[in-house]
């Protein structure tokens, strides 16, 4: 088991010592409740049930019989919860040494920015994975697709068929696709584009695209209609910790789209270990990322 032992922090056993640096390191917010909604568990499990409902209504003529529809089950979403936790020892002489307790009051704050770069590093990964072969959802296709099934046998996309990179044109496309989505009786569904997820590599792009009253890139006097139409109403996010430099993705409001279910909340807990003296730290947390219905997101891969 790993210790810290008075060798490896002797300078900090000096007397005056004002500041110990490295772990205070200027930290990103948390940034997957930008793209995640929260919902809580009591089980070691949970599932989404996607449910058919009936299809459009049919014109009766007098005197004829009313047409029955039926609704029915189709694919689960299963959100399996992962134990998350670190933990770390201070031996006894370390802790009788240690005149202002500095060693276990700093690394209790890099234990918890452990945790929290490890939600995100995990939230990240279902958008990193998205496009990938193998990290496939309930429906049998990965996150973004362009053959998600329908249950009348017909199938719909969240993605452009060939990848393009973050510009007027392309989000353009992607607006006019999501205006033609369906639900799986093939009847339109009003899901509108609310946010712009992007890694580092766009955050220029997206502003110029968003915040600009003239169309970008042209010499002509036309209106920036990203803008005027309010496409993405709740702007966009520069999510650092999204690894592919071409790809980007938009929320929309679809309900059941990507979740994060919280088991056990985070907690610490220190004890004393009675054979050694030592003293030990620990964290631990449960939860799960994950998606039920993929039109909550749509994604391209960007041009390479």
């Amino acid at each position: 088991m790993a210790v810290i032992t008075r060798a490896q922090i002797q300078r900090e056993l000096v007397p005056g010592l004002k500041v110990v640096w490295g772990q205070e390191l200027k930290r990103y917010p948390d940034m997957w409740p930008e793209i995640f909604e929260t919902e809580s568990s009591d089980r070691s499990f949970e599932e989404d049930l996607n449910v058919v409902g009936l299809g459009p209504a049919n014109v009766k003529t007098e005197g004829s019989a009313v047409t029955y529809d039926t609704s029915s089950e189709f694919y689960i979403s299963r959100y399996v919860h992962q134990t998350v936790a670190l933990a770390f020892s201070i031996t006894e002489e370390a802790m009788e040494d240690n005149l202002y307790m500095k060693t276990a009051k700093q690394n209790t704050k890099s234990l918890a920015y452990s945790f929290k770069y490890t939600k995100e590093v995990t939230g990240a990964a279902i958008l990193n994975n998205g496009f990938t072969a193998g990290y496939n959802g309930g429906d049998g296709v990965p996150l973004f697709s362009t053959s998600h099934p329908l249950v009348n046998g017909s199938t719909i996309s969240n993605r452009p068929t060939t990848g393009v990179d973050l510009n007027e044109t392309a989000i353009e496309a992607m607006r006019i696709q999501m205006a033609r989505w369906t639900d799986s009786r093939g009847m339109l569904v009003n899901y509108q584009p609310e946010k712009l997820v992007i890694p580092p590599d766009y955050m220029f792009t997206a502003t110029r695209l968003m915040s600009t009253v003239l169309r970008v890139g042209t010499s002509d006097n036309d209106i920036n209609a990203l803008k005027e139409m309010g496409i993405f109403s709740k702007g966009f996010t520069m999510n650092p910790f999204l690894l592919d430099t071409n790809a980007w993705y938009v929320k929309t409001n679809a309900p059941n789209g990507l979740k994060h279910f919280n088991r056990v909340s985070l907690s610490f807990d220190k004890d004393g270990d009675f054979d050694t003296g030592n003293m030990k730290f620990k964290g631990r947390e449960r939860y799960s990322f994950g998606w039920s219905n993929p039109l909550g997101m749509w994604g391209s891969p960007g041009s390479s």
